[in-house]
């Protein structure tokens, strides 16, 4: 089996043979291929989002940064709220090339490097966006609509150009709570969630989601309205074993080791040891599991030799 059916094979639950790897740099290896389709890093510093925010860094910080400041500062500036341009012809320039350059053997995932959630909080300041969710609850979701309106409409060009699925990106954890009650997360996203998953459906796509954080007590949610692969940012604070018995066989997870503690200060059978209760608890479902080495992460202070023993690792398995 090539890259793309192992890959398939793994998120529908159809003995992939093996796990299927996520590469950040080394493309060359990955079974799965990101290309970003939103651009949040343009500009000659890379420092500016076409959703009309800029990056802030600081001393030759590593990270993505902080958005520099607001831009919808209050909700009267809705109306004027510019939106990237769906017909910028250059917005599959990097689809096409990286398409030409791996063939077609890969699973392409169409990259939104950040969306839902995530966009609103840069757009309007993360407390601020906090305070609107109780204090101008109808603004708010006026808000996520424009967001996520334009998001459906971009998926719906993405069928044409050869990806397997849909990759969003949207945190929603501490390290041990939802931003916000689980309850009120159904009230506002999940209603939201469901529409670009099933619309990613209806065209043939496959949904990834990244959320870091403490996210356990909505995976039930995102099971039931059919995302198909969710990647914890933390995995280990979720409770690997706990995902596996509640819902193990009915999501893919995709999986990096813990890169805020075992990825960072860990041992080799540390990371041994992460990597196996993966596989035991989360792609022991005739699938199930994709393995993750971001080894972009130079900010995390990750070594390139633990980089290289996760490969391995992965690769035995």
């Amino acid at each position: 089996m090539n890259s793309k059916e192992t890959a398939k094979r793994a998120v529908k639950f159809n003995y992939p043979g093996r796990i299927p790897l996520l590469f950040a740099i080394n493309l060359d290896k990955s079974d799965i291929v990101n290309i970003p389709v939103v651009r949040h890093f343009m500009g000659e510093n890379g420092s500016h989002s076409e959703w009309g925010f800029e990056w802030e860094t600081l001393n030759g910080d590593l990270t993505m940064g902080q958005p520099k400041e607001q831009i919808i500062k209050t909700f009267d500036d809705l109306s004027s709220v510019k939106v990237p341009d769906l017909n910028d012809i250059k917005r599959f320039d990097k689809t096409r090339e990286m398409m030409a350059l791996y063939g077609t053997d890969k699973y392409y995932k169409a990259n939104f490097v950040l969306s839902g959630f995530s966009i609103i909080s840069t757009l309007r300041g993360f407390s601020q966006a906090m305070e609107d969710i109780y204090l101008e609850r109808e603004s708010f979701e006026r808000l996520c609509d424009i967001v996520f309106d334009w998001e459906c409409e971009l998926i719906k060009l993405l069928p044409e150009y050869g990806f397997s699925a849909v990759g969003l990106a949207d945190d929603w954890g501490t390290q041990n709570n939802l931003f916000i009650s689980p309850e009120l997360w159904r009230e506002i996203f999940k209603p939201r969630y469901k529409k670009q998953i099933s619309l990613a459906h209806s065209l043939g796509l496959d949904v990834y989601m990244h959320s870091c954080g403490y996210i356990y007590d909505i995976i039930g949610d995102l099971v039931e309205i059919d995302l198909d692969i969710l990647n914890p940012g933390q995995p280990d604070i979720n409770g690997v074993e706990r995902m596996g018995k509640e819902f193990g066989g009915k999501i893919c997870f995709a999986c990096p080791v813990s890169y805020q503690t075992t990825g960072i200060t860990g041992s080799h059978e540390d990371i041994e040891c992460q990597i196996t209760s993966y596989v035991q608890h989360l792609g022991c479902f005739n699938g199930g599991l994709i393995g993750i080495i971001p080894e972009d992460s130079a900010s995390l202070g990750i070594s390139k030799e633990a980089f290289e023993y996760m490969e391995k690792l992965y690769r035995k398995f």
